[in-house]
């Protein structure tokens, strides 16, 4: 039977073991000239259970150059707060829902302060076989790691201040996943942008190691939206890949299936340092980008049309085992 079970509140319980679960805000300006994601998250394990919140923070400095600010702020489990309906996860001073963000965090290096609307999500297209991205995959217990996407791309108002500086993200798009489990996949790429020329395209793709019941594979999950259609290109509809270098910090990339085939070229820019879930706790090191670019070439196999754009602001994750 079909689940319509919302996966964007809080799947786990405090009183569980080995596990984390964490919501990806991603945040671009108008200008895109600044951009911000926030991971507040929560890591249960028997060394050191605790929440968090964690930043990868770019701008552009008068010499129009990305600077990038990375940080993993701890917090007490204790702060963790949640709602199922409506969904809110609270952390010390900070709020995250889906009609906005309330954040106020401070370290060393940062201190950001302010609060965001979000506008109507862009949603993936599901379906009894598909309720989350994973499809029906979702559906089998004791997966390492589960994943979905909340919002492909929804519109931003309001302002933060970020070390003193005032940022209008009014106007501004942003983006939302998540991820729930015991361990992160111990390789993986996964890229995202909804910044293209055309405000219609959107992109979300990820290939990883998955471990599966005494067997492992690679597995495919990828949806881009044109022209308000999403494509979804995956193992789980005998979708093909094809990955490549061709140069250094630069990926080439193909993913097809019998409706259509998509090109993209990727080039990462500056990376941020983050830390991701091992069932020990939040000790594995992974870098980050997110003003990185994605050039997409895209073939519709029915109407025989294509399309190319190229997408900004893109975050870009490639981490090996």
């Amino acid at each position: 039977m079909f689940s319509k079970k919302n996966v964007l509140p809080f799947q786990g319980n405090l009183r569980k073991r080995a596990y984390f679960e964490g919501w990806y805000y991603k945040q671009v300006s108008y200008d895109e000239k600044s951009a911000l994601s926030l991971i507040p998250g929560v890591t249960l394990n028997e060394k050191d259970p605790h929440c968090f919140i964690q930043y990868i923070y770019v701008t552009l400095d008068n010499n129009d150059k990305h600077i990038t600010k990375t940080g993993y702020v701890r917090y007490a489990l204790e702060a963790f707060i949640w709602n199922d309906n409506p969904f809110t996860v609270k952390i010390a001073d900070s709020l995250f829902s889906e009609s906005l963000v309330s954040v106020h965090l401070e370290d060393d290096t940062i201190k950001i302060d302010g609060i965001l609307q979000l506008g109507k999500f862009l949603s993936i297209k599901r379906t009894p076989y598909i309720p989350t991205i994973m499809g029906p995959f979702s559906y089998i217990p004791k997966m390492e790691c589960y994943h979905e996407v909340v919002s492909m791309s929804h519109l931003l108002k309001g302002d933060l201040e970020i070390n003193g500086l005032k940022i209008d993200f009014t106007g501004g798009k942003g983006y939302i996943e998540k991820d729930w489990g015991n361990n992160f996949p111990k390789d993986y790429i996964w890229l995202q942008s909804n910044h293209f020329e055309n405000p219609t395209a959107s992109l979300f793709f990820s290939y990883a190691h998955i471990p599966f019941y005494g067997k492992e594979f690679q597995g495919l999950i990828c949806s881009f939206y044109y022209d308000k259609r999403e494509y979804r290109f995956a193992t789980y509809n005998n979708s093909r890949i094809d990955i490549h270098s061709s140069e250094e910090n630069q990926l080439d990339i193909t993913v097809e299936n019998k409706e259509a085939r998509l090109e993209m070229n990727v080039k990462t820019k500056i990376q941020g340092q983050l830390v991701a879930p091992i069932p020990t706790g939040m000790e594995k090191i992974i870098k980050e980008g997110i003003a990185g670019e994605i050039a997409v070439t895209f073939y519709n196999k029915k109407t025989k049309e294509t399309y190319k754009d190229l997408g900004k602001m893109a975050g870009i994750e490639v981490v090996d085992a």
